[in-house]
């Protein structure tokens, strides 16, 4: 991978989208629903962000929120998801599935990777909730994935360094392992010192008001409890974090 350090941007907009753009990163990964963790985003959003974005584009293949264990018609829609994203020219997709063991389903992994061809496909955070994450990264090189997303099983990537360290060691130049989890301006050089990854996945997301002037808060539409406050990414606090992993001497 040479000595360039990858910065993936986690949105949920296109106005995240164009943010992450504006401010430097090479990449996003286009969700919906990050309150659940994200799920895949609509035909729309994905055909809208393409149109507007010019760097790489990842869409995230996941039917619901909760567990990483799929039905035999979750799987269907799985499949039907990532053909979606190779019409709309997503440049990858984003997936993971465990067995009921918390083990990496290995065949039905190595179908969805098949089928994303030639696109580049990421071992999403399904991998920390696995139950053994070195034997996990054998069974995703199995499957033929290209990256696998990790905070080392930990809850923010600082806490996971030195597991983080580990599993790049061990994948080697057979999977790429993207480091993620409470990454910012302030850790990033650390990071990616302690850990040795070159991709770095963020969420920098920041709350905004709604503008609409009346408001009806005596009900909400769903489990956020408001609707008249969102999350989202702001081009600033990307190119903060470029600056910072430029200045670490990762480069970008």
């Amino acid at each position: 991978m040479g000595d360039e350090l990858l910065v993936e941007v986690c949105v949920d907009s296109l106005e995240s989208a164009l943010a992450a753009e504006r401010g430097g990163a090479q990449r996003v990964e286009l969700c919906s629903s990050l309150l659940e963790g994200g799920i895949t985003p609509s035909a729309g959003l994905i055909a809208t962000a393409r149109q507007k974005i010019s760097i790489a584009l990842h869409v995230m293949i996941r039917p619901r929120g909760g567990d990483f264990y799929y039905s035999d018609d979750e799987f269907a829609a799985m499949q039907r998801d990532v053909l979606m994203a190779k019409q709309l020219a997503a440049d990858g997709v984003v997936l993971g599935m465990l067995d009921l063991d918390g083990k990496v389903d290995i065949t039905r992994t190595r179908q969805l990777v098949d089928l994303a061809r030639p696109l580049r496909v990421t071992f999403h955070r399904a991998f920390d909730m696995s139950a053994d994450l070195r034997q996990s990264v054998e069974h995703i090189v199995e499957t033929g994935a290209d990256c696998i997303l990790t905070s080392g099983g930990a809850p923010t990537a600082l806490e996971g360094a030195a597991t983080l360290h580990g599993l790049a060691e061990a994948a080697g130049e057979r999977v790429i392992i993207m480091a993620c989890g409470g990454i910012d301006d302030q850790n990033i050089r650390t990071i990616v010192i302690k850990t040795g990854v070159r991709e770095i996945h963020v969420g920098l997301r920041s709350p905004i008001a709604s503008p609409m002037r009346y408001r009806n808060e005596n009900i909400s539409m769903g489990s956020s409890g408001c609707e008249y406050e969102r999350f989202i990414v702001l081009e600033d606090r990307v190119r903060r974090l470029l600056q910072a992993a430029q200045t670490s001497g990762s480069g970008r």
